[in-house]
């Protein structure tokens, strides 16, 4: 019978589109699966947490693989792997679990940090959004509070994607700042695609005092994608952490 691993990992996602396999772009997944394929001498089908638009980073981002035969040494596997792995993308770790635990499903909470900087600062061009005009903070965090009031959130979605249901438990959301940098933190059971970079551009509308709370509501409720905000970049977007439940042990 095959044995399940866990692997842990983080990327760096410009040069990819998004976590999943595509048929003409390139993306981690197929980076990874190609790269354990080599080191392990067999097929391999690699299962994510989730996807990950094109250009967002991870700083922790869990998949699941079924192994025919079992590694010799992990950690010596581990430095093998990324030796091989180009250095926009590190294992952190692997470990054997129970056959039933999944990547994706028996994930609860995924949390997501979104980086924003009025000062142009090039070397991280790649990893902030850099915005000059100034946002109330307080309004935003009101904002973050109606957010929460709700779980169907049709409008934040992505167009013409098939997912079954547009609900989303949120359990987390606000802004804070560090420096002259802000930090919008999110978190909830599930994301949709594009979810939180069009959270981003909406509480900046808010910010900017373009719309108020009584409108942010009316856009939940309404449920059409063109009455948000647009979509911030996705290179200021990070996947900050992925929690299983605490019997599994997932480290």
């Amino acid at each position: 019978m095959p044995a399940r691993f866990f692997v842990k990992l983080a990327y760096d996602g410009t040069a990819y589109h998004g976590w999943q396999i595509q048929n003409n772009a390139l993306s981690v997944q197929e980076i990874l699966q190609k790269t354990l394929e080599i080191i392990l001498k067999q097929p391999i089908e690699i299962c994510g947490c989730g996807r990950t638009d094109t250009g967002v980073h991870a700083r922790e981002y869990y998949a699941h693989v079924d192994l025919e035969k079992e590694m010799q040494g992990i950690e010596y596997s581990v430095y093998h792997i990324n030796a091989l792995l180009p250095p926009d993308i590190s294992i952190i770790n692997i470990q054997k679990v129970n056959n039933d635990y999944h990547a994706r499903f028996s994930a609860i909470k995924r949390t997501y940090k979104y980086y924003i900087n009025p000062k142009r600062i090039p070397f991280n061009r790649g990893f902030e959004y850099h915005y000059s005009p100034n946002l109330d903070l307080e309004l935003m965090n009101e904002a973050c509070l109606a957010l929460m009031e709700f779980k169907y959130f049709a409008c934040f979605s992505k167009s013409n994607t098939q997912v079954n249901n547009f609900v989303c438990e949120i359990s987390e959301a606000l802004w804070t700042k560090d420096h002259d940098v802000l930090i919008f933190t999110i978190s909830a059971n599930r994301f949709l695609r594009n979810m939180v970079r069009a959270i981003v551009g909406t509480m900046i509308e808010i910010g900017l005092k373009k719309i108020d709370i009584h409108d942010l509501r009316k856009i939940i409720l309404n449920g059409n994608r063109s009455d948000a905000g647009v979509s911030v970049p996705a290179k200021g977007l990070f996947l900050d952490k992925v929690i299983y439940p605490e019997n599994m042990k997932i480290e």
